[in-house]
């Protein structure tokens, strides 16, 4: 047994989760970020970006109710969860833009969740890049998907592109703020960028 695994065993919010049933210490972040901003309602369709091994999505059904839906993208295949419509695939591939179109059918989306990261290098500067590359793509989603006045939560990793990113996002919401979750762990360089308000076409 490595000494990351024993230190990551020993967390808090890692025994919550598996006490609690959440398949992700990650749950907490969202449920921390819910509390502060109320992104999700009850009867909203959620689109989950990132969504293995399903940690967000468990948290969006529980709010969102069995009037809402969950759509959940990820490369890595997750087990089914109750509500949750998965989706198998890479979100800067057009054909699963084309499937998350197809399954909402009529349905708007009220909320776009992001918690995409990329297979961490080591490098500081690359792993950032790679970070901004995959947020990029989700403010696609948001611009192509996202109902007026919806909400969308973004995480990102800090680093010299993060202003930018961010100064990019604000012209379309009503707010943008930075925000850092208790759950995420102390020597993490993760930032989620709350967005609330979509102005859609402005």
């Amino acid at each position: 047994m490595t000494r990351w695994y024993t230190e990551k065993k020993k967390e808090h919010y890692y025994k919550q989760a598996k006490k609690q049933g959440y398949r992700a210490r990650s749950s907490f972040k969202l449920k921390q970020i819910q509390k502060k901003y109320g992104i999700i309602s009850p009867g909203d369709t959620i689109l989950d970006l990132g969504a293995a091994p399903g940690g967000w999505s468990q948290v969006s059904t529980e709010v969102t109710g069995k009037e809402g839906l969950v759509i959940s993208v990820d490369l890595e295949r997750i087990y089914p969860i109750d509500n949750v419509i998965f989706y198998k695939g890479d979100i800067t591939d057009a054909a699963t833009l084309q499937w998350i179109k197809d399954t909402i059918g009529s349905r708007e989306v009220n909320v776009v969740l992001s918690d995409m990261s990329p297979n961490i290098s080591g490098n500081y500067s690359i792993d950032h890049a790679q970070s901004i590359f995959l947020s990029e793509h989700a403010l696609q989603v948001v611009h192509a998907l996202l109902t007026y006045r919806g909400n969308f939560i973004c995480k990102v990793f800090m680093g010299e592109s993060l202003q930018d990113f961010s100064n990019k996002i604000k012209p379309f919401f009503q707010s943008v703020k930075h925000f850092s979750p208790p759950a995420s762990r102390k020597s993490s360089s993760e930032i989620y960028i709350i967005c609330k308000s979509f102005k859609k076409n402005i």
